[in-house]
């Protein structure tokens, strides 16, 4: 049976062709209303608006004075006098040829192989105690990170008495038990302990509220586990906690590098007669104070320039040793 359908312009039969123009309309989506469109935008671009801040301080903050650095590094700039000429890789040139950079870089090199080192290993030490249940361990966690929020000024005074040449604590507690006095400020490396000891006194309970921090993530299974079978708390410590907190340590070694490195407010202020340049003999001198003294004693901002960035180089080499020694230990674990 034929059905029709009943148009203005007659009938249609409904099995026959349609002519042009006259089939159905295909139905069209309507556009998305105003909050569609705001929910895909927000969903769209709100992750770059959450961490655009970190990227906008970090090219002000960081980027933009490395470059502008590296741009006053090659020229003749004087801290008065302002931009000069251009002059290339002189100012490198001499500040290599300078009697107190070579010293200057062992010595940092040296402070910070005597502070992170023994730092490192003191606040896994004290991580690892923190973490077992003890009596009053807030207060324990709470009196490791004191030294870390007293001001460095403060600290480099009273340990710059503490390691008097003449009176110094430190001296006299050595004369009880027989041994001479020590010239804390005279000899290079006594100074270097001297100078290291403030530094482990003031950031190793910081980086063992951070190892903590990591141990209170290892699952307490692991160590039931261990327990039955048969593991004591020194081997539960070794064979589990170090490798659980890896990337924690990864972490705190990179940050105790480059802080090291950097070490600027202790030797400056270890000896008020001679610590203004590192000594009598520059014997505690860093490279930043080198830094300090191109640009502030001698205004020369491009020597000064100059020796920052190859400060940056430094840091830059011992970062990829640490990446590489961070990588030979993982394949050897993978192995293991």
């Amino acid at each position: 049976m034929t059905t029709h359908l009943h148009t203005r312009g007659g009938d249609i039969d409904e099995m026959s062709p349609l002519r042009p123009g006259h089939g159905p309309r295909a139905v069209r989506p309507e556009p998305p209303q105003w909050r569609q469109r705001l929910s895909r935008a927000d969903h769209r671009y709100s992750p770059y608006l959450y961490v655009a801040p970190f990227f906008v301080l970090f090219l002000v903050i960081g980027m933009f004075p490395l470059g502008y650095t590296a741009w006053v590094s090659v020229h003749d700039w004087s801290l008065l006098g302002g931009k000069g000429d251009f002059v290339g890789l002189e100012n490198y040139r001499e500040v290599l040829d300078s009697p107190y950079f070579t010293k200057q870089l062992v010595n940092t090199i040296s402070i910070f192989l005597i502070s992170s080192v023994p730092q490192i290993l003191i606040a896994l030490v004290l991580a690892g105690l923190l973490d077992n249940q003890l009596r009053g361990r807030t207060l324990w966690r709470m009196s490791i990170l004191l030294p870390f929020v007293v001001s460095p000024v403060a600290v480099a005074i009273i340990f710059g008495s503490l390691f008097g040449d003449r009176y110094g604590l430190v001296n006299q507690a050595l004369n009880v038990v027989g041994i001479d006095n020590i010239a804390w400020h005279t000899n290079r490396l006594a100074s270097h302990v001297a100078i290291a000891s403030m530094v482990n006194w003031r950031w190793t309970g910081y980086n063992a509220l951070i190892f903590l921090a990591a141990m209170q993530a290892v699952p307490r299974e692991l160590y039931e586990s261990a327990a039955i079978d048969g593991a004591g708390r020194l081997r539960q410590f070794v064979s589990i906690t170090v490798p659980m907190i890896r990337p924690t340590m990864i972490f705190v070694i990179i940050t105790s590098t480059i802080g090291g490195l950097q070490i600027f407010a202790e030797p400056r202020l270890f000896d008020d007669t001679t610590a203004r340049n590192g000594g009598s003999d520059r014997q505690f001198g860093t490279i930043t104070m080198l830094v300090y003294d191109f640009g502030w004693q001698l205004r020369d901002l491009g020597r000064a320039s100059a020796t920052a960035w190859l400060l940056f180089l430094v840091i830059c080499v011992f970062a990829v040793v640490n990446l590489v020694l961070v990588r030979r230990i993982g394949s050897l674990g993978g192995e293991r």
